[in-house]
């Protein structure tokens, strides 16, 4: 006996900031997570993923390129139900949030959170009201939460220490970091090295970038001046 058919769905993920984007992160993984295991217990099938990196709540929908890339895709294929993880997930400014399920709802397609099924399906006056609640309470988490953060750089800023931006060489690779400055201090005979020539020596010696590919002579650079 075959089971019950699956309603086909696709995942919208968002990660608002470039610093959760990475390996290192798991703001994709996740919202991946939760989608897949809300899909499996609620008898839906997720058939295409699309992901807005580094876009803000605040953007409207349609200056979203994953969000637009979906539309699109949606249109194609006729599938009709679009999973996130959560209504903050989709937007965070109230105005976004109601103006995006409004462009949606007019196209026939519903949106469904995995932390709250109902929260954009239903459509009596009490649940235009909660809505409206809860998009407001997201907002007002989300900019006290960044308030929380300014202030935590700001003091973290005032003692010296470092607490934005991507980690530098020193802090992912120091022992190459300090072969790179050995290679340099060492003159063979016709000069001192060129960057692009201490890259050479490196990807010999088996050191490589991420991508395995020979460190660029602007990386070797930012090794020597500590970037």
């Amino acid at each position: 006996m075959t089971g019950k058919r699956k309603v086909p769905a696709v995942g919208y993920m968002r990660t608002s900031s470039a610093g959760n984007l990475g390996a290192d992160k798991d703001s994709e993984r996740r919202q991946r997570a939760a989608i897949e295991s809300f899909a499996r217990s609620h008898g839906y099938e997720v058939v295409d993923w699309f992901y807005d990196a580094a876009i803000s709540g605040r953007d409207p929908v349609d200056r979203r390129p994953g969000f637009m890339a979906m539309l699109d895709r949606i249109a194609g294929n006729g599938v009709r139900v679009i999973l996130v993880e959560s209504p903050d997930r989709f937007a965070r400014d109230l105005t976004v949030q109601l103006t995006g399920h409004d462009c949606l709802k007019a196209r026939g397609i519903d949106l469904v959170p995995t932390t709250a099924p109902d929260f954009f399906l239903e459509d009596t006056p009490t649940a235009k009201l909660v809505r409206e609640i809860l998009g407001a309470v997201f907002s007002f988490e989300r900019a006290s939460l960044v308030a929380k953060l300014r202030g935590a750089r700001e003091r973290k800023r005032a003692t010296g220490q470092k607490c934005e931006g991507g980690k530098s060489h020193a802090e992912l690779r120091p022992g190459v970091v300090e072969i790179v400055r050995k290679l340099r201090r060492r003159r063979p005979k016709g000069g001192q090295r060129s960057f692009r020539e201490i890259a050479r020596v490196l990807a010999s010696m088996g050191y490589v970038s991420s991508r395995g590919t020979p460190f660029s002579a602007s990386s070797v650079r930012s090794m020597l001046r500590g970037r």
